[in-house]
């Protein structure tokens, strides 16, 4: 019999009642690239399911992941500089001259190849984190209060399906099906995301910030 600590239950929010999580699908410019998205919070599900500026209910989906055999690449365990180039490979961090020509050597002294992993596993780049990645690579963070700044604001890890393997593996609660208000939940994901934005400013514009070891300085 399978160890019941290897079955994962993982939440999808969504504005769509019915989904069908499908191998191959998915947007290459979200942050781990093509994929299913899943996080271990409810709550959190329930803000993504809500998170659009159009105003209609969402679902959240409750989903059973059984990871025996899977390969799980867990960003968290990882140097946060190769959290930053998996980011960087899949959405520009910044517009600039200098991003386009530095990212590159960035990515290439950073990554970890993720090619041989079923499952990617980390922080979920939202709008907060996204200020942070801008942020860092305008040589404003110093390395050593990024940790600190990805813990602010309680904005969530992801997990996200990458290969036919672990698609197979993931089995949906249909009755467990929840739909989501709006007007309720969409204000608790808007107060979310301006509280990490303060927490993060303040952070970054304290004397922890010694903006020494920078972008710049580590390729």
């Amino acid at each position: 019999m399978k160890n019941d600590k290897n079955k994962l239950i993982l939440y999808h929010g969504s504005p769509n009642k019915e989904i069908r999580p499908t191998y191959g699908l998915g947007n290459d410019k979200h942050d781990y690239g093509k994929g299913f998205y899943l996080t271990e919070s409810p709550v959190l599900a329930s803000e993504w399911a809500v998170c659009n500026p159009i105003e209609n209910n969402g679902w959240v989906h409750k989903y059973t992941l059984d990871v025996t055999g899977l390969k799980v690449l867990d960003f968290q365990e990882c140097d946060i500089l190769s959290w930053l180039a998996e980011l960087m490979k899949h959405r520009d961090a910044d517009t600039g001259r200098r991003y386009k020509v530095l990212a590159p050597r960035f990515i290439e002294k950073y990554q970890i190849s993720t090619e041989r992993y079923d499952v990617i596993k980390g922080w979920r780049a939202n709008a907060s984190y996204f200020y942070i990645a801008k942020c860092f690579v305008r040589d404003e963070v110093d390395l050593d209060i990024l940790p600190e700044l990805l813990k602010l604001g309680d904005l969530g890890i992801q997990y996200c399906l990458k290969t036919e393997k672990a698609f197979l593996s993931l089995n949906e609660e249909i009755i467990a099906l929840q739909e989501i208000d709006y007007h309720k939940i969409n204000p608790q994901y808007t107060q979310r995301d301006r509280n990490a934005r303060e927490a993060m400013y303040a952070l970054i514009n304290s004397e922890k910030n010694k903006i020494e070891n920078v972008f710049s300085k580590l390729l």
